[in-house]
């Protein structure tokens, strides 16, 4: 029963993750739709909300298998017992909370993604070792942290070419009229990459916690009633909105007329798909900022404000280290407590 009890709380932990994920990252969803003057912000982040919601039936678990089974080595941690299992995750889940909330007031739009992987690292460094992590996987994350902006910028900037050389000799206001209706599509298409790829996230750590204590004995897998609850967890999110970091990505980093918000939405939306469908956690944070630079390139270097940028890619660097040093730390102080009890 007390086993229950904690495997029922850690879930709860991991939901408030997902929600904080949401309105940690809902900036990534509505920045450009709410800095073209699209959508008004709070029908903006209930527009990006629903998309976030719909991804719940959009197919395949593959990112949530990586996160499950793709930074720790699963079997190794199960084997520690249920009590290593819980303390490893919730050391995880609360260390990268304290990063994701310490960016958010910072205006930062850091990785929730990276927060975790980092997390994971932390926690599991003082229980399972080194032997315990999965090279493989670890590497094929901190890869994307270049490639997934990288690719965002590319596709930005490509769309923004291709769209601009269609609607050349259509006049700027129907252009305008057009691309602030296409805006809508986009921003949805984008949010339903966001949902994808976050909320598959925490299936993963969830589904760790289910099998690694009260469902030993079953085969490793994501039931679709914690697909629903981190789909419903990160929407909710979305809908509270983290409005520092919306300022930050909307307005510091580059001006955005709709035909650019259509374009960078488009960018980053394509970039996350593609990932999901490799079981690759990407940061979606880092994806739009690199479409929204892509796209900023486009009208010159002076059109990106690269000192934002610059404090931007910092938060990037920093990110895995700081969430899994802060991870490590609520690890022995979980540990500490416990034996004293």
């Amino acid at each position: 029963m007390t086993l229950l009890i904690a495997v029922i709380g850690l879930v709860a932990v991991a939901l408030v993750f997902d929600f904080i994920n949401g309105f940690h990252d809902a900036a990534n969803s509505i920045a450009t739709i709410v800095s073209t003057r699209v959508l008004s912000p709070g029908i903006a982040v209930a527009w990006a909300a629903f998309f976030n919601f719909v991804a719940a039936f959009g197919g395949e678990l593959k990112v949530a298998n990586t996160m499950g089974k793709g930074v720790i080595e699963f079997d190794q941690l199960r084997a520690l017992g249920p009590t290593i299992t819980l303390t490893v995750i919730f050391a995880a889940l609360i260390g990268a909370i304290v990063w994701n909330l310490i960016t958010w007031w910072l205006g930062l739009p850091s990785s929730s993604s990276h927060a975790l992987t980092g997390g994971l690292i932390g926690a599991a460094l003082p229980s399972v070792g080194a032997h315990g992590l999965v090279g493989s996987g670890i590497a094929k994350i901190a890869i994307f942290i270049v490639v997934a902006p990288a690719l965002g910028m590319l596709l930005g900037s490509a769309l923004t070419v291709l769209t601009a050389w269609v609607v050349r000799k259509q006049t700027p206001t129907r252009v305008d009229r057009w691309f602030r209706r296409l805006q809508l599509v986009s921003a949805g298409f984008y949010s339903f990459g966001h949902g994808t790829n976050d909320a598959q996230k925490v299936m993963g750590i969830i589904a760790v916690v289910l099998y690694g204590t009260i469902w030993k004995e079953r085969a490793f897998s994501v039931p679709f009633w914690v697909v629903l609850m981190c789909h419903a967890a990160i929407g909710l999110g979305t809908l509270v909105g983290g409005w520092r970091i919306v300022r930050t990505m909307g307005h510091n980093l580059t001006k955005l007329q709709p035909i650019g918000g259509f374009c960078a939405e488009s960018g980053g939306a394509l970039t996350l798909l593609m990932s999901a469908r490799f079981g690759i956690p990407v940061s979606t944070t880092h994806t739009i900022t690199g479409a929204i630079v892509g796209v900023g390139a486009t009208r010159g270097a002076r059109a990106v404000r690269w000192g934002v940028a610059g404090r931007i890619i910092w938060a990037w660097i920093l990110t895995i280290p700081m969430s899994a040093l802060m991870a490590a730390l609520v690890y022995w102080l979980t540990r500490l407590a416990t034996n004293l009890l």
